[in-house]
């Protein structure tokens, strides 16, 4: 039997809410409809001052609750779109936003669930991260899952790559393995917020008319990071505006293109040397997904830095790689309502397997 779902993911780019209803069975999954609800100017503004920190309590729980409504708002929305009825939806998959996560130590999304459910009159499953984070696991990733099960190749190992604000990669061979890369587009769009005031690189506009700078990529890859062992993940805590101020300033005298550039570079290469130090068997191919997905300067930068290996976009295979976290965040509701596991524990490095993920009744 085929339930309904909905997912809501608002993740470490800022750049808004991503809702999709989807029809699950064990191991199959349908997109219904998605969205993207763009962050207006004064709601990313307020993310960002509370992520640099420090705010009040009061500012704190104020955000926690409006972003609740921005989330419920986001679930009418698609459900909406979809054509069916809100009764029909089994549960709302919320992943809210990520303001702190101290790997294997503290991990804290914020997004009320309760306001959530009492605007749409639907269960809600949230805070996935903290339980697997409890049995000494990274939190991180959790698509994991969703890759190996929904998205996995009918022959050879496959490698899915996210390109959100953080890049993470699941590798569904015959152990599942999957952590964070590194910089997905937060820097690129860190570099071009400051430098130019746009939200970020229009079709990859800015780095195709520039040259990156390989000295500054070779130096940030030299960061501890890199070269650390999975399980892994990261987010802002690492890659903050002072990283980004830092990142400008190793680039003095470049032009904006260059600079924009050399943020791609740092993507491209530090999947490169990524997949060269913990992803050493051959792969039937990398899918892209995720906003940096849409950038053709960073899926180019991404396909040379990865040759001969083939890269694909995620859409090109199975749906809009937009709305695959969303998804992904609607099967752990889905895991979860069915008393199942969530996390991969040889991704995340968890004690075993655990149901992800806390209920609030409509």
């Amino acid at each position: 039997m085929s339930e309904l779902y909905v997912g809501l993911m608002s993740g470490t780019s800022l750049d808004g809410i991503t809702a999709a209803v989807a029809r699950f069975t064990e191991d199959r999954c349908e997109l219904v409809a998605s969205t993207t609800c763009p962050y207006s100017d004064e709601q990313r503004s307020r993310f960002e001052r509370a992520l640099g920190g420090p705010i009040s309590a009061a500012e704190w729980a104020r955000l926690d609750v409006d972003l609740g409504a921005w989330l419920a708002d986001a679930a009418l929305t698609v459900i909406a779109n979809s054509g069916v009825e809100a009764t029909a939806i089994r549960a709302i998959g919320s992943h809210g936003q990520t303001v702190w996560h101290e790997p294997a130590r503290a991990t804290w999304q914020i997004g009320q669930a309760a306001v959530i459910a009492e605007r749409t009159g639907i269960d809600v499953i949230s805070d996935f991260r903290v339980r697997d984070v409890a049995a000494g696991g990274q939190g991180a990733p959790l698509v994991t899952l969703a890759d190996a099960i929904l998205f996995r190749a009918s022959h050879g190992v496959r490698a899915l790559q996210n390109l959100g604000g953080i890049g993470n990669v699941t590798v569904v061979a015959d152990v599942v393995r999957a952590f964070d890369t590194g910089p997905g587009v937060v820097v690129i769009d860190g570099v071009v917020r400051r430098l130019t005031g746009l939200p970020y690189d229009t079709d990859g506009r800015l780095a195709r008319s520039g040259r990156p700078l390989e000295s500054v990529v070779r130096r940030a890859l030299t960061d501890p990071y890199f070269s650390a062992p999975p399980p892994k993940s990261t987010g802002r805590e690492l890659f903050t505006a002072d990283y980004v101020t830092a990142f400008i300033d190793q680039c003095r005298g470049a032009s904006t293109a260059d600079i924009v550039a050399t943020a791609v570079a740092l993507t491209a290469a530090s999947l490169a040397d990524a997949y060269h130090r913990f992803v050493p068997e051959p792969l039937a191919d990398v899918l892209l997904s995720g906003g940096g997905a849409s950038n053709p300067a960073l899926v180019d930068a991404i396909t040379r830095a990865l040759a001969p290996r083939t890269v694909r976009r995620f859409d090109d295979v199975f749906f809009d790689g937009e709305a695959k976290e969303a998804v992904a965040f609607a099967f752990l509701a889905y895991r979860h309502v069915h008393a199942l596991p969530g996390n991969v524990p040889s991704a995340t490095g968890a004690a075993g397997p655990r149901i992800l993920g806390k209920l609030t009744p409509a």
